[in-house]
C-alpha cells in the first residue's frame, strides 16, 4: 500500500518535473516537498499546513484530492494531529462581540463626527454672505413725501447699512431704518455685512413726486 509521499513522488516523476519546478509552480518549499515525499513528518509544519500542501500538490500533479487527503490522514502520525481541525487555511472568522473598548471607540468616533460637522457648519455659515430679504420699499415705488421706512430681514449677527447709514437689527434679524429722499428718482442701497466681511446688497429705485 503506497503512502501519500510515494504517490506524490511517483506522480511528479511520471510528469518529469523537478523539485525546483514544483517549488516554483506551487510556492511550496523544496525542503517540505522532499520531507512530504519521504514521510518525514518532523520536518514538516503543523497538520493543517501539510494538508494544504497535499491538496495543492495533488491538484498540480493531477491526483484525486479526496483520495490524497484520505491517505494523508491514514499516514500522518495521530499524536501530531490531536484535536486540530483539518483545514488547510486558518479559520479567520470570529464571532462578533460587543465590548467596552468597542463602545469607547464607537462613542469617540461619533463625538468626533458631530464636532467636525458642527465646526464645518459654523465655518460655512461664517464665510458665506448673509441672507438678505427686503420688505419695504418696493422696486419702482412712488412716494408723495421725501421720507421712507426701509425694513427687511437678514442674519441676526449681520451689520446692516441703508445708504451707508447703520440700521438697527433685532435678535430675529429684522431691521428697520428711515431715510430721507430727494424729489425725483432715488436709489436705496441696503447692505448686509457678515462678521467675516462678506456682504449681500439689494437696491431699490423709488420716486418721490411732489403733490400738485
Amino acid at each position: 500500500m503506497k503512502t501519500i509521499g510515494q504517490n506524490l513522488k511517483t506522480a511528479r516523476i511520471r510528469k518529469k518535473l523537478s523539485l525546483s519546478t514544483v517549488e516554483e509552480e506551487t510556492k511550496i518549499k523544496k525542503t517540505f516537498i522532499v520531507a512530504l515525499e519521504n514521510n518525514i513528518w518532523d520536518k514538516l509544519p503543523e497538520f493543517p499546513v501539510v494538508l494544504g500542501f497535499v491538496k495543492s500538490l495533488s491538484a498540480y500533479l493531477g491526483l484525486k484530492e479526496k483520495e490524497s487527503v484520505a491517505i494523508l490522514k491514514r499516514d500522518y502520525p495521530p499524536k501530531n494531529i490531536g484535536n486540530i481541525k483539518l483545514n488547510p487555511k486558518p479559520d479567520v472568522s470570529r464571532e462578533f462581540v460587543w465590548n467596552p473598548k468597542l463602545t469607547f471607540l464607537v462613542g469617540g468616533a461619533l463625538v468626533f463626527i458631530i464636532v467636525f460637522v458642527y465646526l464645518a457648519f459654523q465655518y460655512i455659515h461664517f464665510v458665506k454672505p448673509p441672507d438678505l430679504t427686503l420688505f419695504n420699499p418696493r422696486e419702482g415705488q412712488i412716494l408723495n413725501e421725501g421720507r421712507v421706512e426701509v425694513s427687511g430681514k437678514t442674519d441676526p449677527n449681520a451689520l446692516v447699512k441703508v445708504n451707508n447709514q447703520p440700521a438697527l437689527v433685532n435678535d430675529d434679524g429684522i431691521f428697520t431704518a428711515e431715510i430721507d429722499l430727494l424729489e425725483g428718482e432715488n436709489t436705496v442701497e441696503i447692505k448686509a455685512i457678515s462678521r467675516s466681511g462678506k456682504e449681500t446688497m439689494v437696491s431699490r429705485k423709488i420716486k418721490v413726486e411732489s403733490n400738485p
